[in-house]
């Protein structure tokens, strides 16, 4: 073991050396780079070459490697207490990694958690509280089992009343009372994922169709906040479009569904090993909670124009069947012969066209971005460079 200590120092974006000594490190280790980076360190021998480097995004950690040459010197230890030091300083607590399957252990040493992991990719997802997603889960558990107490409730009161229907009374964090008529009719209990940036008359037919097959819904909120549309707002006009419809239980997704840790190429355009790697992980965490809530049926859209909904389409079709869920892809709705989708609509308000969203979206959404209050969500979008998902 060597006695040399080397400094760590960040790794500035237009730092051609610098970036181009991590690539090289990364490369030789057989780690492949992540265009996802927010902030990269690395270390250096007296020659001036990175030894070291390790990278975050959001509240993960990535991209971290040792070179071959001085393993055994504790340098990924120091890496990685820098990196957890700078997440700690911008308020990040909760923290995520990616490493291959070989590396699990000693990261698990260092005070990380499997979560799962993807052998065929060699890819292993972890986090730092020993019972994170065990609590999480237990979290939608406790968020289902109220909803069920809910309906009952009502059902023993007699008659309910027909201002507040006990099919879709919306409760506190985002959960929805469902009837009990619902709750008995099938055995099939569906899930949906949903970004609706902003909610379309096409999610709302995925919904639809969803609750026709299944008699209980559980409509996963993508809560990630960095889609064009807030989700306070994608929450609000989630509920408001599909409040008629019986059945539905509503949950933020968290940091375990399509998040900036679990899938980061899903809101940034990546490339589609990075693309099938993350979607890898989503879909081993979401047959985890499909197991928690008894979820026998997963219902996605068809893709036609995204690459990364269609990559990650393709890995649920395969991984969810073997885990015993079943997949189903749903053939978009169309207006005027086209298929509607969110991108669509958000082209539509970046190009001023505001109008020609009407047939697009239910009356709710429709009213929402002809008020006032749209105003800093339309400016938003009017003012982004690329308005279309990926």
């Amino acid at each position: 073991m060597s006695d040399t200590t080397y400094a760590i120092s960040s790794v500035g974006p237009g730092d051609r050396y610098m970036q181009a000594e991590v690539d090289a490190l990364l490369e030789r280790e057989g780690i492949h780079r992540d265009q996802h980076l927010d902030y990269t360190a690395a270390m250096l021998d007296e020659d001036y070459h990175v030894i070291a480097t390790g990278s975050l995004f959001g509240n993960t950690l990535r991209c971290m490697a040792v070179s071959s040459d001085h393993q055994g010197e504790s340098l990924m230890n120091a890496i990685v207490s820098h990196l957890v030091e700078v997440q700690y300083s911008r308020g990040n607590y909760h923290l995520f990694l990616y490493t291959k399957c070989d590396s699990a252990r000693f990261f698990g040493n260092l005070g990380f958690y499997e979560i799962t992991r993807v052998p065929e990719e060699n890819i292993v997802f972890m986090e730092n509280k020993r019972t994170g997603f065990r609590d999480y889960l237990a979290a939608l558990q406790r968020e289902t089992q109220q909803v069920e107490i809910t309906a009952l409730d009502e059902a023993n009161a007699g008659e309910p009343d027909p201002s507040h229907p006990a099919e879709a009374v919306v409760l506190p964090g985002g959960s929805c009372a469902v009837g009990p008529a619902a709750l008995n009719q099938s055995g099939r209990v569906g899930a949906i994922v949903m970004n609706a940036n902003p909610f379309t008359l096409g999610h709302r037919y995925l919904v639809e169709q969803a609750r026709t097959a299944c008699g209980v819904l559980h409509l996963f909120m993508v809560s990630e906040d960095v889609s064009l549309v807030p989700f306070s707002v994608r929450k609000k006009l989630i509920i408001e479009g599909t409040k008629d419809i019986p059945g539905i239980v509503y949950h933020e997704a968290g940091s375990y569904i399509i998040s900036s840790a679990t899938f980061p190429a899903y809101f940034q355009k990546g490339d589609n090993a990075v693309i099938r790697s993350q979607a890898g992980i989503d879909a081993q965490i979401f047959t985890q909670i499909a197991a928690a809530l008894g979820i026998t049926d997963r219902f996605v859209g068809d893709e036609p124009t995204s690459v990364v909904t269609g990559i990650y389409n393709e890995i649920l079709s395969t991984a969810l069947p073997e885990a015993g869920v079943a997949c189903h892809i749903i053939p978009r709705k169309e207006a005027d012969g086209k298929a509607i989708s969110a991108s669509t609509v958000r082209s539509c308000i970046h190009d001023g066209r505001l109008e020609e969203i009407r047939g697009l979206v239910p009356e709710t959404t429709y009213r929402y971005f002809t008020s006032p209050e749209a105003a800093p969500v339309i400016g938003r979008i009017r003012a982004a460079e690329e308005v279309v998902h990926y």
